[in-house]
């Protein structure tokens, strides 16, 4: 079950790289840009001048946490992604009132440098593509209050050398 799901991660995540959403990375990372809410600096660069896995979560996690969002423990990236992808899924029981912190976890978001790209809103759920210095992310809101609640952001580093990782990773686990 946890090699499927993380198949279906790993799918998700070439359709990302391909270019669904994305616009090649185009952005380039800022110094001094604007923290994300609730974190004390930007988000440092990598060596190439894009963002790293870790500076990508850190925001990611200011964001969320100060839109009222605790991360849910869960299943972690596999090793031979985890500098190719963040995935933070938040304990929505923990929230006031989630649809709010979400909006304003993606606010905070975008106000940090993150291009939304593209929004995918029907019903009861709402997935928005926001993209900075190589990265996608899919911040995503499903469900409502009382029932079945799932927010999650996940980021994909749209690279080429992530991207052979990713599809040697669901090679490996389409068995």
């Amino acid at each position: 079950m946890r090699k499927a799901r993380w198949a279906a991660a790993a799918a998700g995540a070439v359709l990302l790289v391909a270019g669904c959403g994305s616009e090649g990375g185009s952005d380039k990372a800022k110094e001094g840009a604007a923290p994300a809410a609730g974190s004390s600096a930007p988000a440092k660069a990598g060596s190439s001048g894009a963002l790293d896995a870790a500076a990508v979560k850190k925001e990611i996690e200011g964001a969320a946490t100060a839109a009222g969002f605790a991360e849910k423990a869960g299943d972690d990236v596999p090793a031979a992604l985890k500098s190719c992808m963040v995935s933070w899924v938040a304990d929505t029981k923990k929230a006031t009132d989630s649809k709010k912190s979400y909006d304003d976890t993606v606010a905070a978001l975008t106000k940090g440098g993150w291009k939304e790209s593209r929004t995918l809103d029907q019903q009861i759920s709402v997935v928005k593509t926001l993209d900075k210095s190589g990265w996608s992310m899919k911040a995503s809101h499903h469900g409502k209050a009382g029932a079945m609640l799932m927010v999650s952001f996940i980021a994909t580093d749209t690279g080429p050398a992530c991207e052979k990782l990713f599809q040697e990773d669901l090679a490996k686990n389409k068995q």
